[in-house]
């Protein structure tokens, strides 16, 4: 059976060059909204967090209908870090439009999710967006997309992708620069001719292969597929084939299928359709939903390792519990397994009963869940994040990173410099002409953490880096971290202008007069290489002549506001950062100084 009457197909590209923005023009010009909806821009990106910081973290199904055509497309992201939301997505689709912005042409993480789904034998339709920026470029990207797809190894039907010209944000596409830009329906068009209609037996037996997990407070685990072969009905029996070949007889509860931006129920749903299935508690991502007569599990594709860990830990500060509506073990534990469920480039190890070890595949892609923690109402501490490291006959190995570089030429020098001293091997230079270069490097993962704060300050904000992994190698040898200490204070209590005011001579403050610290709280980063003590709750001794007022005159620096990804770089072994949906603290492990002095000398026999 051909589904002429169905496309399914995946937006994919690097970090914002206009996947969400397209997805909501045409979601717009189908009429899938009502003629005076409100709509935001960007609808796909659905949490705070992803409208925040303008990128996209989760794979986002969607449903448009294009005359008798219905097109079921997924949203996925750009980051490297969530290539696990990438990679599963996949498996639901038989194409794929490959955005490329017309000024910038393929970037780092274009060739990471274009490898993807060549390796899959995806159809691929080119779409050069942004065609309206003045810089725009478009013969020459095209050209620099061929090359990509050669160095990838396209077969002969993927090098004959179709182009499409578009500007996502003004809403027009066009075969051809020459034609009459107007509106979406040259895009419409391309992914109806040139995208495969999915295929299957709608009288075998069903296989639905579980993508993607949802979760519903109200229904539970939502589990997300395609179904590959035959038909699903609601209230079917059938048996669920775990990835570890498990055998469980289950009922579908409830069936539904997207329609827009909403799920909507349904009786039915044959074969080559993507549909959420609930009532399975046991359902997880890469597991197989069959007819209980025909019982055969479909393979999943290969998830990338993860190459970072953290540990996250029960909260022990002084104030721990005060802030936090989720803070013992038990829900900790509960969260995190919670996420790996639909999470799958992230796992979870238990050391103790209080602390939990997190691989993921990046920094951001771990500090996303922290900060979603926290959002939650967790709280919870966590330590500094730490390369994986592989231990083969032929020693250690370390993972290993492609870095590409965009940098002013006034601030090349120091970049290099800076990359050197963390064991970068420089790989190519492009000078751009247009007073930038192109800086390409292969450097050690643990070289990254902590660089991007001090590459923002080498080049006052205006340079850009990405980086993809690139396999393991042996281990590069020492490379030396911060090379400040940091200012602990001395004792509990409210920090007063007085003692910030004589700290702030020893390094650079964290803090403002009136917060609450407590001891081994870092309240900022010293001058020196070594650690030191500071009270910043002093006050001044009241005299005849002088009085505790007199503190007004005090001229205090401004002081640094740290951000959670700042603080997971800044910090070093023998700190945490506290996380609480109030506050983010930095600390010492061993908060007194008499017991950290005693493990210092203890470390050092």
């Amino acid at each position: 059976m051909v589904r002429e009457d169905l496309r399914n197909v995946a937006i994919i590209a690097h970090v914002d060059h206009g996947k969400t923005t397209l997805v909501d023009q045409l979601l717009r010009q189908s009429g899938t909204f009502r003629k005076h909806e409100n709509i935001d821009e960007r609808v796909m990106d659905s949490s705070d967090i992803e409208r925040e910081r303008g990128i996209t973290i989760l794979s986002k199904n969607t449903a448009i209908q294009y005359d008798d055509i219905r097109i079921n497309i997924v949203d996925t992201p750009g980051h490297a870090d969530f290539g696990g939301e990438v990679e599963r997505i996949m498996k639901m689709v038989d194409g794929v439009l490959l955005l490329v912005d017309a000024a910038e042409g393929p970037m780092p993480q274009t060739r990471f999710v274009l490898k993807k789904a060549l390796g899959q034998k995806l159809k691929p339709i080119v779409v050069i967006n942004k065609i309206d920026r003045p810089e725009a470029r478009v013969e020459e990207v095209v050209d620099e997309v061929l090359d990509l797809f050669i160095e990838l190894g396209a077969d002969e039907d993927q090098l004959e992708f179709p182009v499409v010209y578009a500007s996502a944000k003004a809403g027009i596409a066009t075969r051809t620069m020459e034609e009459e830009k107007k509106d979406m329906k040259p895009l419409f068009e391309a992914i109806v001719q040139e995208i495969p209609s999915p295929e299957g037996d709608a009288e075998d037996g069903l296989q639905l292969l579980i993508s993607n997990i949802d979760y519903d407070k109200y229904t539970g685990k939502i589990g997300i597929g395609r179904i590959v072969r035959g038909r699903l009905t609601k209230g079917q029996q059938a048996v669920l084939v775990t990835t570890d070949k498990e055998e469980i007889n289950v009922k579908i509860n409830n069936l539904f299928m997207f329609q827009g931006l909403k799920r909507t129920e349904a009786d039915e749903a044959f074969v080559g359709e993507i549909v959420s299935v609930s009532g399975i508690e046991e359902i997880s991502i890469g597991d197989t939903i069959c007819s209980p007569e025909k019982v055969e599990a479909l393979p999943f594709i290969a998830i990338d390792e993860p190459t970072i860990s953290m540990n996250f830990m029960v909260n022990d500060s002084p104030f721990a519990g005060k802030e936090g509506k989720f803070v013992t073990s038990r829900h900790l534990k509960d969260r995190l397994e919670r996420e790996m469920l639909s999470n799958v480039a992230m796992k979870m190890e238990v050391v103790t009963t209080e602390c939990f070890r997190i691989l993921g595949r990046g920094e951001l892609h771990i500090s996303i869940l922290i900060e979603t923690m926290r959002r939650e109402g967790y709280e919870f501490a966590v330590s500094r994040p730490e390369v994986i490291m592989k231990k083969t006959e032929n020693g250690l190995m370390e993972p290993m990173e492609m870095l590409y570089v965009d940098v002013p030429e006034t601030h090349m020098s120091s970049v290099i410099e800076k990359l050197g001293q963390r064991k970068a091997e420089m790989i190519n230079m492009i000078p751009s002409g247009t007073g930038t270069t192109k800086l390409e490097f292969r450097i050690p993962a643990r070289g990254l953490i902590g660089y991007r704060s001090e590459f923002l300050t080498d080049t006052k904000g205006y340079g850009t880096f990405h980086h993809l992994f690139d396999g393991y190698e042996a281990y590069k040898g020492e490379i030396r971290g911060r090379n400040r200490g940091s200012l602990i204070a001395h004792e509990s209590g409210q920090a007063v202008a007085y003692g910030i005011y004589n700290a702030q001579e020893r390094g650079v403050i964290f803090i403002e007069p009136g917060m609450d610290v407590y001891e081994g709280m870092v309240v900022g980063e010293s001058s020196r290489l070594e650690d030191i003590t500071v009270n910043v709750c002093k006050k001044k001794q009241m005299t005849n002549i002088r009085s505790s007022g007199a503190d007004d005159a005090l001229k205090l620096v401004p002081p640094v506001r740290m951000s959670l990804e700042q603080s997971l770089e800044f910090i070093t072994d023998d700190e945490l950062v506290e996380v609480t949906p109030q506050t983010i603290r930095l600390r010492k492990r061993i908060l007194q100084k008499v017991q950290r002095e005693r493990s210092q000398r203890q470390k050092n026999v």
